[in-house]
């Protein structure tokens, strides 16, 4: 006698059809084999003269073994659960493509928020579903009872939560997380976006994922490690998942001289320079949230769980062209909806977080 296999709560309800059974591109790297001379690839046969070491001859490792376990060591998941990514940025792609079917399903996002997650969608041909979020005393919140009967009445694949948000700062509590993929279990994956969570001194989102197995988080090393230019991210997901992600992706997506550098940064005593560093910018943050709140001119400091701070001004227009005066680049929001006065200011050190208020003194001193 056949029994039916339960399946409910599976990630790979959530993929596209088409793509449950997609091999992808295999790679040289990937189909490898035993031996000493490597002409499987067609790389070259001598080095760059740029590279004396010929380190730079060989395509590099896709998912090298030895960054997956450091990061999900440091993130608290299996390395399984991992997969290394060129940023958030392609993260988030590879979720639209592997999840939306083009022109067939739609992602639900809450503005104002990071811009990518629309993007990625529409390039996709997905449709984007906006609900914005709640403004109230304490900040911006998002209502996800709201969020949870947008995404079943659009029967949308991915709902993306940025905690903490950008441009806004706010941290989506864990227990509302939880009970929103709870909701969404094989109706949606929700994707939470935690670029900016070494800030918030808050847990994160991945304790949930031995019990919410809809539930995708990013990371990465751009912000609270100093790596920016290092473009190297992660996702994190059932390990189902995780595979078809993997097929999704392009063939050699790590430069090798990014992974030996992020390995560098993972070690014990770069990791504490790192903790300490962050320690320094939340003091900083709350320092300069302070400041500007006695300035005149200034409406509403927001709270912020991130490295920046989202600030209304009377008059954005000139506090910008007075910190662009002082050689202060701050980005504008005045072209978002809702935030049309308002911009976003990254937290600096100690003398850029004063040039910053100078800066500002001064607009309301001449005005």
């Amino acid at each position: 006698m056949n029994m039916a296999v339960d399946r409910s709560g599976d990630p790979l309800n959530l993929v596209r059809p088409d793509l449950l059974g997609f091999e992808g591109y295999r790679s040289a790297r990937v189909a490898g084999g035993a031996g000493r001379e490597w002409l499987n690839a067609n790389e070259a046969a001598w080095p760059n003269p740029v590279d004396p070491d010929a380190r730079l001859r060989r395509y590099p490792d896709p998912q090298p073994q030895a960054l997956r376990e450091r990061l999900a060591a440091l993130y608290g998941c299996d390395a399984g659960q991992l997969l290394l990514t060129r940023g958030s940025d392609e993260a988030i792609d590879l979720l639209v493509r592997a999840l939306c079917r083009p022109g067939g399903d739609a992602v639900v996002v809450c503005p104002p928020t990071f811009g990518m997650y629309a993007v990625c969608a529409r390039l996709h041909g997905s449709r984007v579903l906006e609900l914005p979020l709640v403004e109230g005393p304490g900040g911006f919140a998002c209502a996800l009872d709201e969020v949870a009967t947008l995404a079943e009445a659009s029967r949308a694949r991915l709902v993306m939560l940025c905690s903490p948000g950008n441009p806004t700062g706010h941290l989506v509590p864990l227990e509302a997380i939880d009970a929103l993929a709870w909701r969404l279990q094989d109706r949606a994956m929700l994707v939470v976006d935690e670029a900016y969570i070494e800030f918030a001194e808050a847990p994160s989102a991945t304790t949930l994922l031995p019990r919410r197995r809809n539930l995708a988080v990013l990371r990465t090393l751009s912000k609270a490690h100093a790596l920016a230019g290092l473009r190297l991210g992660s996702v994190i997901a059932d390990p189902a998942l995780v595979r078809v992600l993997a097929r999704c992706q392009a063939p050699y997506p790590l430069p090798a001289p990014s992974v030996e550098q992020a390995l560098q940064a993972l070690e014990h005593d770069v990791l504490e320079a790192t903790r300490a560093r962050v320690e320094e910018t939340v003091a900083g943050r709350e320092a300069l949230r302070a400041a500007l709140g006695r300035l005149p001119g200034i409406r509403t400091v927001y709270p912020s769980s991130g490295n920046f701070l989202l600030v209304r001004f009377t008059d954005a227009a000139e506090a910008f062209d007075r910190l662009l005066g002082a050689c202060v680049v701050v980005r504008d929001q005045r072209h978002v909806p809702g935030l049309e006065d308002a911009l976003r200011i990254t937290v600096g050190t100690p003398e850029q977080n004063r040039r910053v208020l100078d800066a500002l003194a001064g607009a309301e001193a001449a005005a």
